[in-house]
Formats: structure tokens, sequence, C-alpha cells
């Protein structure tokens, strides 16, 4: 199971990852955007719709990475007072009645959706410039079947958590900054060890 927990929370990084280079091309793109509309005087066709499809690829492709390092939103009020068992017991119910189902749902509705986008060449209805989004309604399908990927994982964490009452952390490999103040804070404050 810890093969596999792995091989998920790596995939899920590697896609994450790779698609986090997003916010770098949306932020030239919306920056050349800026230039061309408010100093050229001569705005662009499609600036709008690249950046939506942009901005939509990288929030579903990111999906999975999220869930791995449970990122995802959840009622932690009451959630982080319980024990890791606990929290895996109610994890697990909900990976089966609601996360599962959700993500089948995804999956399916995504892959008719997005075969018949090809199927017609689909293009925005929204742009004069007619930018093709098939491809990005196949992106509903490839975050769909990583979600469903890293799902399994998660369950695998569940059910080692409600074995052993401690869950397996997935490698960090980001921390928010404010982590990392805390803990240089914690290292100046209890000084050079000898």
């Amino acid at each position: 199971m810890v093969g596999f927990i792995r091989f998920a929370d790596a995939l899920s990084a590697w896609f994450g990852k790779a698609f986090a280079w997003l916010v770098v091309l949306m932020a030239l793109g919306t920056g050349y955007e800026v230039f061309v509309r408010y100093v050229l005087n001569s705005p662009t066709a499609w600036a709008l719709d690249v950046s939506f499809i942009m901005y939509g690829t990288l929030f579903m492709m990111g999906g999975a990475y999220t869930l791995s390092r449970g990122g995802h939103v959840r009622g932690d009020f009451l959630y982080r007072l319980w024990q890791p068992r606990t929290q895996a017991m109610v994890d697990l119910v909900l990976y089966i009645i609601a996360f599962f189902p959700g993500v089948l749902a995804l999956i399916f509705a995504g892959w008719k959706y997005a075969a018949r986008s090809w199927r017609y060449g689909e293009v925005s209805v929204n742009s004069p410039a007619s930018i093709p989004i098939y491809q990005f309604k196949t992106v509903i399908v490839v975050a769909g079947v990583l979600l469903f990927i890293q799902g399994i994982a998660q369950v695998m964490r569940c059910l080692l958590a409600i074995r052993s009452n401690e869950w397996l952390e997935a490698e960090e490999d980001i921390f928010e900054t404010e982590d990392i103040l805390m803990r240089e804070a914690d290292k100046a404050e209890r000084g050079p060890h000898i």
C-alpha cells in the first residue's frame, strides 16, 4: 500500500508542479495584454480567453496534488480534535459516499463533453479570435483520472491510519512562509546546539 501511495503522491506532485508554470504564462500574457491595450491602444482578441483557459487548466490539474498534500477545505474545527483513527474512519466513509461518485461523474461526463468538442473542433463563442477549446475539455478527463488515482491512495492512507492510529504523511515539498518563519524562530529561541 505504501508503494502505491508514494507513486500516486509523486504522480500528483509532478502534474501539479508542471502545470503550476501556467501562473508564469498567465502573468506574462496578462502583462502583454495590459501593455498593448493601454500603451499601444491595440487590445488583443484572444488574451482573455487564453487566460481563462490557462486558469481553468491550472485549477483542475492541481486538484490531485492539493488532495495529496491535504490542502482541500474540510471542517477542521472538529476534525483536528479527533484521533487519527477516527479521522481516517470518517474520511474513508466520505471518500466512498461522496468523493468517488463525484470523481467518476466528472470523468464520464467529461469524456462525453470532450469527445463531442473534439468531434466538431469546438472554439470559444466568446472570442472573436475563435480560440480552440476542445483540448481544454480533455483536461477535465485527465484531472478526473488523476483525482481518482490520488483518491485510491487516500483510501489506502485511511486504512493504514485505522490500523496504526497514525497518518502516513506525504513528503513535504512546499512550505508556507509562516511555517518557515516559525521553525526559524524556534531554532533561534533554542540557540545553537553544542
